[in-house]
């Protein structure tokens, strides 16, 4: 049987109250902003608009106001049709914005074809130019995800990700541990159904909370 890892555990954080950076924010004031570097995943497929993938649905279970940059088929050095790679993305549509409370930057499927160093020295110039950029906001890496079982290469590109993320002290999350149910695929066999978008961001909305609540930054009880 198919299961998905810490899901009970990602489901009862969920019910705790949103979270932010900085100090609490009292009534009148907005929400922390999250935003997302992404690829098809965060832009939705099929019949998933882009306001139910599992980036806008993660903004919505931490309270927090996702701000989403995304094309199908780019990548940290994959270009896509869209012509542009994760950089490129972030500087048109993210780097001339206020600083987020958090930047999320997940991908690396479209990636495989590139080598592990290539990729890895991708994602480095990313993060250095996010964090000279924004210095006071906290970052966070996603691995590829993968629907279905992950070629041999999707584990060179996570591999390789992890690594740069290490070397500059970002937290990594890894999707291709996990595992998913039939009525979280689309029949492409790539990318999540309504109900597995809503798996992932339970995902990752959990491993978010829980790694701010780590750190003393949770403002509940």
């Amino acid at each position: 049987m198919r299961r998905l890892t810490r899901y009970a555990a990602v489901l009862a954080l969920l019910a705790l109250p949103a979270c932010g950076a900085g100090p609490a924010r009292g009534a009148g004031q907005s929400a922390p902003v999250l935003m997302f570097v992404g690829d098809s995943f965060t832009v939705g497929s099929g019949p998933v608009p882009r306001w139910e993938t599992y980036a806008a649905h993660t903004g919505r279970l931490m309270g927090w106001q996702p701000i989403i940059a995304r094309a199908g088929g780019t990548g940290f050095c994959n270009a896509g049709r869209a012509g542009r790679t994760f950089e490129r993305s972030y500087e048109l549509e993210l780097s001339w914005r206020p600083a987020p409370d958090l930047l999320v930057i997940s991908g690396g499927h479209n990636d495989r074809r590139w080598s592990p160093d290539e990729v890895r020295g991708a994602a480095a110039a990313l993060l250095t130019k996010v964090r000279a950029h924004w210095p006071g906001t906290e970052t966070v890496m996603v691995g590829p995800i993968w629907m279905e079982d992950p070629p041999r290469k999707a584990y060179g590109v996570r591999d390789a990700l992890a690594q740069a993320a290490a070397a500059q002290k970002v937290p990594f999350l890894d999707p291709l541990h996990m595992t998913w149910p039939p009525e979280a695929v689309l029949p492409d066999g790539i990318h999540p159904t309504r109900a597995g978008h809503e798996r992932l961001a339970a995902w990752l909305a959990g491993e978010l909370k829980a790694r701010r609540q780590d750190q003393g930054l949770y403002q509940g009880p």
